[in-house]
C-alpha cells in the first residue's frame, strides 16, 4: 500500500505543538464501493489523529474523499477496513458525542430559530427549562439574539448557517465535524463567518475537523492542515500551522500565511496536473 512520506520544505516554519490528548483516531481507514462486481476504492489506508481541543482542516482536490472521510467518521458510511475511535472507543453516532455541520443549512422550515437550535436536544428527550436556556445561549453565541422566533425563510444565508452551527453546539458535542459549512455563502459573509467561528472556538475549544476547498480558510482556522491525495484518497501531508492566535482577517496579509497557502496549493496543483496525464494515476505517478 503506497503512502506519501511526510515532508516539510526547509523554509517552512517550525512545527507547532498540538494541544491535548488524542480524541479522534483514524487507523488504516479504507472505503470504497462496488459496481458491476468491481470494487473502486475511495479512501485507502487513511491514518489521522486529532487531539482534544485541536482545530484540524482537511483540503485536497475534488474527488479525494474529504466528504467521504467525514461521513465515515459520523457513521453514515461503513468502512471496508480500518477503525475510527473517539475518546478511545469505536466511533458511534448514537452516543451523541459528535455533531455535524453540513454545507447546506438543512433547517426545518416549520420550526423557528430557537426550535431548530433545540432540535437535537428534543430528539434526546431532554426538553426542559435547562435545555431551553442552553438553546438560547447558543442562539446568542452565534449572534442571533432577537431572532429566536424567526423562521428560516426570514433569514439570510449567513444567518441560517449560524443557526446550523448553534444547533450543533447546543448538544455539546465532544467532536464537531464541519463539511464546507461556508461554501454556499458569498465571499464577504464567508469571511465574517470565519472570524465568528474562530471567536467561538477560542472561547469553547471544541475539537473540530473542518473540510474546505478554500486554502486561505484552512490556514486561518487550523492548528494543522491535512492535505489529501486522490484516487484513492489518502493523507499526503500534515502541515502544522505555526501562526499565533488569536487570528483575524489581518492574519491573511502576513508573509508566513502566504507561504503556507502557496505550499498547500503546490501540493494540490501537483495532484491535479498529474491526474490529467494518462497512465499516471495513484502511486505510479509518484515513482512508487
Amino acid at each position: 500500500m503506497f503512502r506519501y512520506p511526510r515532508r516539510r520544505p526547509a523554509d517552512d516554519p517550525p512545527t507547532a505543538s498540538p494541544p491535548g490528548t488524542p480524541l479522534l483516531e483514524i487507523d488504516g481507514l479504507s472505503v470504497g464501493y462496488e459496481r458491476a462486481g468491481e470494487y473502486t476504492p475511495v479512501l485507502e489506508g487513511v491514518g489521522l489523529t486529532v487531539r482534544d481541543g485541536e482545530f484540524v482542516c482537511v483540503v485536497g482536490a475534488s474527488g479525494c474523499g474529504k466528504t467521504t472521510l467525514l461521513k465515515t467518521i459520523d457513521g453514515l458510511i461503513a468502512p471496508a477496513a480500518g477503525e475510527v475511535r473517539v475518546s478511545g472507543r469505536p466511533a458511534d453516532p448514537r452516543r451523541g458525542d459528535m455533531a455535524v455541520v453540513f454545507q447546506q443549512d438543512s433547517l426545518y422550515p416549520w420550526r423557528t430559530v430557537l426550535a431548530n437550535v433545540r432540535f437535537g436536544l428534543d430528539v434526546r428527550g431532554s426538553r426542559s427549562a435547562a435545555t431551553d436556556a442552553r438553546s438560547r445561549e447558543c442562539v446568542e453565541l452565534v449572534g442571533l439574539r432577537g431572532f429566536e422566533d424567526h423562521y428560516p425563510h426570514e433569514l439570510s444565508g449567513g444567518m441560517r448557517q449560524r443557526v446550523n452551527l448553534a444547533r450543533a453546539l447546543a448538544v455539546d458535542p465532544t467532536l464537531l465535524l464541519m463539511d464546507e459549512p461556508f461554501a454556499a455563502l458569498d465571499a464577504q459573509t464567508r469571511e465574517v463567518m470565519q472570524t465568528e467561528l474562530l471567536d467561538i472556538w477560542t472561547r469553547h475549544r471544541k475539537t473540530v475537523l473542518f473540510i474546505t476547498h478554500q486554502l486561505d480558510e484552512a490556514v486561518l482556522l487550523a492548528d494543522r492542515v491535512i492535505v489529501m491525495a486522490a484516487h484513492p484518497g489518502r493523507v499526503r501531508e500534515e502541515i502544522p500551522i505555526d501562526i499565533p492566535r488569536p487570528r483575524d482577517l489581518h492574519t491573511k496579509r502576513g508573509e508566513k500565511f502566504t507561504r503556507y497557502v502557496d505550499h498547500i496549493w503546490k501540493l494540490i496543483e501537483d495532484e491535479v496536473r498529474s491526474s490529467l496525464i494518462p497512465g499516471t494515476a495513484g502511486a505510479d505517478r509518484h515513482g512508487a
